[in-house]
């Protein structure tokens, strides 16, 4: 399995570390990813540039783990998995409905954007939903081809994130129609969508769409899927309250 962007591999390290931090038994809980990653306590020791003593001690509930340590944890797991070939996680992503191949980047915002700022980053030209006191906490971004012709309607919904107040980013669209039309199905619906591809030849059965579900639709103008990504990071760098996942 390719880990897009490793957006798949931090979605599952997020799984995994709030699964050890709401455990009763959290000596439990980190034994049981660890062995689960097939790691042992060594391994995960190097990798964290700690003593095996350390891992130990935790394990056996001797100390408590605070925040940093976990996800400390669990980035060593990850990494140690990255180098095997993603094995583990690849399990874990068809088990959770988590889709791979689709989603070229996703990131969650700490502080809310509005509708005029995420369309000034892109480019973009607002055809529907110019509400700017809409707030938006994130944004995903996929291959519409590869997303509508492989998501199934659960792991459609996957791509929310942790807050369905997001933007969906539609690359490789010609018209709009098609990823409209998928959100249309979404019991789910996003706060706003973003076109890229169609330039303004967007359907108009797309903007209707947009418009009855309250849906903000935007349609970028950039040159590539690639500026397109380096745009939507460099909005979210650009405030110091806000980071990528």
């Amino acid at each position: 399995m390719t880990i897009d962007g490793d957006y798949v591999a931090q979605v599952i390290a997020k799984r995994i570390a709030g699964d050890i931090v709401y455990s009763d038994d959290y000596g439990q809980a980190l034994r049981k990813w660890r062995e689960y990653f097939g790691v042992s306590q060594n391994e995960v020791a190097r990798e964290m540039g700690v003593s095996t003593s350390v891992i130990s001690d935790y394990e056996k509930g001797r100390r408590s783990p605070g925040a940093g340590f976990i996800k400390k944890f669990v980035t060593a797991l990850i990494r140690i998995d990255e180098r095997r070939g993603w094995r583990t996680v690849s399990q874990l992503a068809q088990v959770l409905g988590i889709p791979p191949g689709a989603v070229i980047d996703m990131a969650e915002f700490n502080a809310p954007v509005s509708v005029g700022e995420l369309a000034g980053a892109v480019e973009g030209v607002v055809l529907a939903g110019k509400d700017n006191s809409k707030r938006i906490y994130g944004y995903t971004i996929v291959d519409s081809i590869r997303a509508i012709l492989s998501l199934s309607g659960i792991q459609f919904m996957a791509l929310f994130g942790s807050n369905p107040q997001r933007a969906i980013v539609f690359t490789a669209s010609q018209t709009g129609r098609s990823p409209m039309v998928a959100v249309r199905a979404s019991p789910i619906k996003p706060a706003a969508v973003i076109l890229h591809g169609p330039g303004k030849n967007v359907d108009k059965l797309a903007v209707e769409i947009a418009k009855r579900d309250g849906v903000s639709l935007i349609v970028s103008l950039v040159s590539s899927a690639e500026e397109l990504v380096s745009r939507l990071r460099s909005l979210a760098a650009s405030n110091p309250t806000l980071h990528g996942v």
